[in-house]
C-alpha cells in the first residue's frame, strides 16, 4: 500500500481531512490507517521531552523522529515540522527542509508563518519541497508574542499569502471559528484546524491529548479515552506479581 500523496490531500478540500501527531513507531502504527496525514510535530519537545516550549527542538531530533514515523506509516501522508531556526532566510530554510525530506523520506514539511514566510514557501515549493503552512497562534513565536490570538485581518492576510505562495494546505491554530469559516471559504487550499472550530476542511490534534496521556490538554482537545488508569493498573499488577514470586 502506498501513502496518500500531498496532491491527494490538496484535493480533499471540504471532505473532512483527518490528522493526528506521531513521534514514535507504536503511535505511528496506531494512527496510520485512520489518518489522511500524520504530523511529526515539534510539539514532541513538550510531549516526549518535557520541554517548556518547542524552541529547544533541533533538526537532528526532527530527523530522528521523522524517520521512524515515516517507516511505520503505509497509508497516511507524513508531514514533518521544521524546527526553529529556518526563519533566518529562505536559503537556510531550503537546506533544513531538503535534509528533512532526504533523511526521513517524508512527504512534506510544515513551517510556521504567514506573509513573512511567503517567499520561503515559494522557494521550497518551486524546488520540489511540498509545504504545509501554519498560521494563527504559532508556538515557535510564543516567546515573543505570547499565547494570544492573532488579529483577524492578519490571519486573513497570512492565509492568502501562504496559499498564493504554493502551500498545499494551512493549519489554523486557535483562530476564532467564524474567522476560520471565512478563511476556509476564501482560499482554495484546505484549512486544518486545531482549536479553530468545525468550519475548517480538516482537524488535527496531538494524539497523546486525545488518548488522555498528557494530563492537562488544552481546552479544545478533550480526551476521548483515558489510557493512563488502565496502564497504571497493568504496571501495578506486573509489579505485585513479580514481588509475590520473589
Amino acid at each position: 500500500m502506498s501513502r496518500k500523496t500531498v496532491r491527494a490531500i490538496r484535493a480533499m478540500k471540504g471532505k473532512g481531512i483527518v490528522s493526528l501527531t506521531a513521534y514514535t513507531a507504536p503511535i505511528a502504527r496506531m494512527v496510520d490507517e485512520a489518518c489522511d496525514f500524520v504530523l511529526v510535530g515539534d510539539s514532541l519537545g513538550q510531549v516526549l521531552y518535557d520541554y517548556h516550549s518547542t524552541i529547544r527542538v533541533d533538526l537532528e531530533m526532527m530527523i530522528r523522529h521523522g524517520d521512524v514515523v515515516t517507516r511505520n506509516c503505509s497509508h497516511a501522508c507524513v508531514v514533518v515540522d521544521m524546527p526553529f531556526g529556518y526563519q533566518e532566510s529562505p536559503e537556510v530554510a531550503f537546506r533544513m527542509a531538503s535534509r528533512l525530506m532526504r533523511e526521513t523520506a517524508c512527504d512534506a514539511i510544515k513551517l510556521e508563518g504567514g506573509v513573512e514566510m511567503a517567499d520561503t514557501i515559494r522557494l521550497l515549493v518551486q524546488s520540489g519541497l511540498p509545504v504545509l503552512a501554519h498560521i494563527g497562534l504559532m508556538p515557535q513565536h510564543a516567546a515573543q508574542t505570547g499565547y494570544k490570538k492573532v488579529a483577524s485581518e492578519q490571519v486573513l492576510t497570512d492565509a492568502r499569502a501562504v496559499a498564493d505562495a504554493g502551500a498545499f494546505a494551512v493549519v489554523l491554530e486557535c483562530v476564532d471559528p467564524d474567522l476560520s469559516r471565512r478563511v476556509t471559504d476564501e482560499i482554495e487550499i484546505p484549512t486544518i484546524g486545531i482549536g479553530a472550530g468545525d468550519a475548517c476542511d480538516g482537524q488535527i490534534l496531538v494524539t497523546e491529548d486525545l488518548l488522555g496521556l498528557t494530563g492537562s490538554p488544552p481546552s479544545f482537545a478533550k480526551p476521548l479515552t483515558d489510557l493512563v488508569t488502565p496502564s497504571l493498573k497493568a504496571i501495578k499488577t506486573y509489579a505485585d506479581r513479580t514481588r509475590a514470586s520473589g
